[in-house]
């Protein structure tokens, strides 16, 4: 027979199973617990191992970087050639320009061109109405007759007096006294000498006359030389006064633009270099460019002490008028070169000695002195130092120093195909 169960039991019985069970569940927890801190434990050790072989191999790397030769890119040097060319801006001008001003004061009557019109020496260009010069005429040929008439009365005048002079000297002597001869020979050199003054009266008003007269003639305003009118300053009516002052108003502006002149400033640098007869291109800028070929046709032979630059001059036939003063426009001078080899400015080193080069001996660096020929911006002339074949280090380093060992990246520009050896 199954006994009976003593009140309470099965309540103790539950108890001690949801210990058993919680019991479990703790230990599944620590062993999970366990595992994820050794999983953690694992992955650190791992990322520090990483991390040291990484600082490892840099360290190495970082060793033999700084042990190897630093790379340099260099260049062939290349002969020199025969000439060379310099451009320069440069600015048009006319062959002739003048400003015309009036010559009399007085207005404008009429004018007869404008500008852009084309004008033959000696033409019309414009009338000046001189009231005032006018009546100044009339009144100087006015004192001119008076001064005429006045040298008739004087002749008269001489004639009498002479006369009587020579009645009172032919006289019998008792008649007349010597006092009274003496007398009209007196009145006589006096008549003569009024007539003399009365002629010197009447060229005087001519004169006067003639001057007056020779400014009628400035009443037309005429063009000095054949050419174009650029500027027209007046209108009818205007008054004008004669004179070029700063505080009188121009009439026209006149010039002459074939041929037509180009002026260059030169850098002293390369003065020397321009002589007559040298060759130069002159080009136009702008949508429509066009080049021009010419020649120096002459130099101020001095050196601008404030700008430091030579004032060259370029004559260029303009038969088609192309070419208008005012306009800029760039000289390419044919120049003939004065070094023998020739190396990318990037090469170039000033230091104090005065210019250097590195140049690549081998798998080193030796550094030479130079001489400058020509400095043609992105290349450079030079007249010793190197010679064509050797290679330039470009853009060297300021750590390298003469007889240090290089490694060469690129030679003009492409890879090498056998590096340097290493030192």
């Amino acid at each position: 027979m199954t006994p009976e169960p003593i009140a309470g039991s099965h309540r103790e019985y539950l108890d001690d199973s949801e210990v058993a069970r919680q019991r479990r569940t703790g230990r599944r927890t620590m062993l999970a617990a366990g595992v994820v801190a050794l999983l953690l434990a694992a992955g650190f050790a791992v990322v520090q191992t990483v991390k040291i072989r990484d600082a490892d191999l840099l360290a190495t790397a970082t060793a033999a970087a700084a042990a190897a030769p630093p790379p340099v890119d260099v260049a062939t040097v290349m002969p020199a050639a025969s000439t060379s060319r310099l451009t320069l801006p440069g600015e048009t001008s006319p062959w002739y320009g003048t400003t015309i001003y009036a010559r009399v004061d007085g207005y404008v009557a009429k004018w007869f061109v404008d500008i852009g019109d084309h004008v033959e020496e000696g033409q019309v260009l414009a009338t000046i109405e001189t009231p005032e010069l006018d009546a100044e005429l009339d009144a100087a040929r006015a004192k001119r007759n008076a001064a005429a008439a006045n040298v008739q009365v004087s002749e008269a005048e001489a004639r009498f007096a002479d006369s009587t002079y020579r009645r009172w000297k032919d006289s019998p002597k008792g008649v007349v006294s010597a006092q009274e001869t003496d007398d009209k020979k007196a009145g006589s050199e006096s008549a003569e000498a009024k007539l003399t003054a009365a002629r010197a009266q009447v060229s005087l008003a001519q004169s006067e006359v003639d001057r007056l007269t020779a400014f009628q003639k400035f009443k037309q305003v005429t063009a000095p030389f054949k050419g174009t009118i650029t500027e027209r300053k007046i209108d009818i009516g205007n008054l004008v006064t004669a004179g070029s002052t700063a505080a009188t108003t121009p009439l026209y502006r006149l010039i002459q633009d074939d041929p037509i002149r180009v002026f260059v400033d030169v850098p002293q640098n390369a003065a020397g270099a321009m002589k007559v007869g040298t060759a130069v291109d002159v080009v136009t800028t702008g949508s429509q460019s066009r080049a021009y070929s010419g020649t120096i046709t002459r130099t101020s032979d001095a050196v601008d002490p404030q700008a430091r630059t030579l004032q060259v001059e370029i004559d260029l036939a303009n038969r088609d008028e192309t070419l208008v003063p005012g306009l800029y426009v760039e000289a390419e001078f044919h120049l003939a070169s004065g070094g023998e080899a020739e190396i990318p400015a990037a090469a170039l080193l000033f230091r104090t000695k005065g210019p250097q080069v590195a140049v690549l001996d081998g798998d080193r660096v030796a550094f030479r002195d130079v001489t400058i020929a020509e400095d043609n911006g992105t290349e450079v002339a030079l007249a010793s130092g190197v010679k064509p074949g050797d290679q330039v280090v470009l853009n060297i380093s300021s750590q390298i120093g003469d007889g240090d060992a290089v490694v060469v990246s690129a030679v003009d520009g492409k890879a090498p195909g056998i590096r340097a050896a290493s030192r």
